[in-house]
C-alpha cells in the first residue's frame, strides 16, 4: 500500500454512500474504493455469524483493489465485526467508536440516544463505548428496522416514514434525550425526517461525518494521507452486487461527484 492507495469503503448498500460524500468533502485528495452489498441488504436482521461471513467477503473483495485502508462504513459491522482489521492486517475503523466519542462529548444533561439496526441495538455496542468513556451517561436504545428498507426504497419523505419514525422515536422522546446517536450510515438520509420529530434542540450526531474526521487523523498518523498531485485518473470508483443501475442513480442524487459508472461483481467468489 501507499499514499496513492484508495481508501476501501464497504457498507450492507446504499447507506455508505453517506460516508463517501463527507470523505470527498473532507478529504478530497484521497481515492475511493466503495462496494455497496445491495443483493443482500439488509444486514441488521441476520446473526451475528452471516453478518461476519458478509463482512469478511466484502473486505476481501476490496482488497483486490488496492485499497491502503478499509473501513466499516455500516453500523451493524462494526457492532458485531469489529476486529476486521486484525483479520487482514491493515488499518480499519468502524463507525461505533468516533461517533460514540462525538456523542458522549456533546450531551449536556447525560441523556444519549441510540437508534440502530436490530443486530446493532442487541450487540449495545454503542452504549458499551459511551459507558467506558463516562460512567456517568445514560444510553437509551431503541432498534428501527424498518429505517433501512424505507431508504434503499427512496421513501426519504413520505408519510410512510413519517408515521413509522414517530412510533419509533416516542420512547426516546420520553427519555428527554438530548443527543441522539444515528447508528447506521443509512439513517443520515432521513435526517430531516428524524429532526423534525425530536426537535431542535437534540443534537443528531452523524456517524459518517464523525468517521470522515477519525479516517483524516488516522491516515495521517500512519502516514498514508493522498496528495492532490497523486489522485488516480478515476479517483472514485463504485462496485455493487446488484441493481448497479439503481445505485448509481440513487448515488448521484446525494453525492457532489458525477458518478459515471457502476459495476456489478459476484461478491461470494470472495
Amino acid at each position: 500500500m501507499s499514499k496513492t492507495s484508495a481508501i476501501g469503503v464497504f457498507d450492507s448498500g446504499l447507506g455508505g454512500l453517506t460516508a463517501v460524500k463527507e470523505l470527498i468533502r473532507f478529504l478530497p485528495n484521497e481515492n475511493i474504493v466503495y462496494f455497496g452489498d445491495t443483493s443482500r441488504v439488509p444486514y441488521g436482521n441476520r446473526s451475528k455469524e452471516t453478518i461476519t461471513r458478509y463482512a469478511m467477503q466484502d473486505a476481501r473483495f476490496l482488497q483486490t483493489k488496492d485499497i491502503k485502508i478499509l473501513i466499516a462504513a455500516c453500523g451493524t459491522v462494526s457492532s458485531v465485526a469489529g476486529n476486521l482489521g486484525d483479520e487482514f492486517h491493515m488499518p480499519y475503523t468502524g463507525v461505533v467508536n468516533p461517533t460514540a466519542y462525538a456523542a458522549a462529548s456533546t450531551t449536556k444533561n447525560g441523556k444519549i440516544g441510540v437508534i440502530g439496526t436490530t443486530a446493532t441495538i442487541n450487540s449495545s455496542s454503542y452504549k458499551h463505548a459511551i459507558e467506558n468513556m463516562n460512567s456517568s451517561l445514560n444510553v437509551y436504545q431503541r432498534d428501527c428496522p424498518l429505517f433501512v428498507p424505507l431508504v434503499e426504497e427512496g421513501w426519504l419523505h413520505d408519510p410512510v416514514t413519517d408515521e413509522v419514525a414517530a412510533r419509533y422515536l416516542k420512547e426516546l422522546q420520553d427519555k428527554q434525550v438530548d443527543t441522539l446517536i444515528l447508528g447506521c450510515t443509512h439513517y443520515p438520509l432521513l435526517r430531516s425526517t428524524i429532526r423534525k420529530i425530536m426537535g431542535d434542540g437534540v443534537c443528531l450526531v452523524n456517524p459518517a461525518y464523525e468517521t470522515a474526521l477519525e479516517l483524516g487523523r488516522l491516515l495521517e498518523e500512519k502516514g498514508l494521507a493522498g496528495e492532490g498531485t497523486e489522485k488516480n485518473e478515476f479517483p472514485y470508483r463504485f462496485y455493487v452486487s446488484d441493481l448497479a443501475d439503481e445505485f448509481k442513480a440513487f448515488a448521484n442524487s446525494i453525492l457532489p461527484y458525477d458518478v459515471e459508472m457502476t459495476k456489478k461483481i459476484d461478491i461470494e467468489k470472495y
